[in-house]
């Protein structure tokens, strides 16, 4: 009942979000108003799902699968820490302000995306999507690097890269704790 609850306040929120777009909004705020459309439908479904798949536990695979924030309390001078956790891999959020451009629409595929590129993350692998060009690749990464607050920066590939030149993109890379994704 809790979880069709959230699910009803989540779509009268998002309505009214969407009546605030009628309004005479600056281009700023209209960017963050249309933002948190775009990941309130993608929360409203998430709870519609889990409401017609009678999910009840905190323990069940549809829950935790979905990329979720917490507040971890270290009891401490500095009231404690974020902490993104999908499955079994937890990641604390970096902080870094990445600006108020558009967002993704985050789809079931997405979520699925994201679940997989955690696990490898998880796992010190790395992450290397493959699939055709244009199919959201390279932008699915960005988004995922962008909810755990990280610097993603893209690298289009060149014949006039040499090892020197991907030496000091890693070590770049490294440096700052940043994510790359080489197209």
């Amino acid at each position: 009942d809790r979880v069709r609850e959230a699910w009803e306040q989540q779509s009268e929120l998002l309505m009214q979000l969407v009546r605030l777009t009628m309004e005479d909004l600056d281009k700023p705020t209209r960017q963050k108003v249309m933002c948190a459309i775009t990941l309130d439908a993608h929360n409203r479904d998430v709870q519609e799902r889990l409401v017609q798949d009678q999910v009840t536990s905190a323990e069940a695979f549809q829950w935790q699968s979905i990329l979720k924030g917490y507040w971890v309390d270290d009891g401490g001078q500095s009231g404690g820490d974020a902490r993104m956790q999908i499955c079994d891999a937890g990641f604390w959020y970096s902080y870094e302000y990445l600006g108020n451009g558009p967002r993704l629409v985050v789809t079931p595929l997405t979520d699925r995306i994201y679940a997989t590129a955690t696990q490898a993350l998880h796992l010190c692998m790395g992450c290397a999507p493959a699939g055709p060009a244009g199919t959201g690749k390279t932008e699915s990464t960005k988004d995922l690097a962008n909810a755990l607050a990280r610097a993603c920066y893209v690298i289009n590939a060149a014949p006039e890269m040499d090892y020197v030149t991907l030496g000091n993109i890693f070590k770049g890379l490294a440096a700052s704790g940043s994510w790359g994704c080489f197209d």
